[in-house]
């Protein structure tokens, strides 16, 4: 069984910080009706991505953002290997997405099944008017043609790296980690 090995940190709290704020600029430059505006957080560690971006617009702009979360677990294609019985915590969403300009959010994009996953639960709900991704970080490889419209950095890898991305919220502690599978 191969274990993990540090490599390098990608990004420190400070750098993350600074990259949700440019993150709020871009969603704020392309986006013409705040009013109509909706943040989803995929669950685990997009949810705080969801929160902190709706703070940061509402420092920004005065509008407060309504936040939600999603829970995808049922709807990864994957299940049977997570298994016998997955834990489902619940997709908590206090607005109707029907109609909104829904923004998605990850902390890391990858394959892109855990967006496909998101895209499923979301639909579930109703019919927004639009849906795109945010990410925070875009590490490539992709196996379905999904692609995120703001990235907060793009960090190419190897099939043996992995990102790891730790918010004080989930974590107790705030970095992203450039880590490796090591035999």
């Amino acid at each position: 069984m191969p274990s993990i090995r540090e490599k390098t940190q990608l990004m420190s709290a400070s750098e993350i910080d600074r990259t949700m704020v440019r993150l709020a600029h871009e969603v704020l430059e392309k986006t013409p009706e705040l009013q109509n505006l909706a943040f989803i957080g995929i669950k685990r560690r997009g949810v705080p991505m969801a929160q902190r971006l709706a703070k940061n617009i509402e420092a920004l702009e005065g509008y407060k953002v309504p936040v939600g979360t999603l829970d995808i677990n049922l709807y990864r294609d994957d299940l049977s290997a997570v298994g016998p019985r997955p834990v489902v915590s619940g997709t908590q969403i206090d607005f109707s997405v029907v109609g909104k300009d829904v923004l998605l959010m990850d902390d890391v994009l990858y394959t892109g099944r855990t967006v496909r996953a998101a895209l499923d639960a979301l639909f579930e709900l109703g019919r927004p008017a639009r849906v795109q991704l945010l990410v925070l970080i875009d590490r490539g490889h992709r196996e379905l043609p999904i692609e995120a419209q703001y990235v907060g950095r793009k960090v190419p890898t190897s099939s043996r790296e992995i990102i790891e991305v730790k918010y004080q919220e989930v974590d107790g502690v705030e970095k992203v980690l450039l880590v490796e599978k090591v035999d």
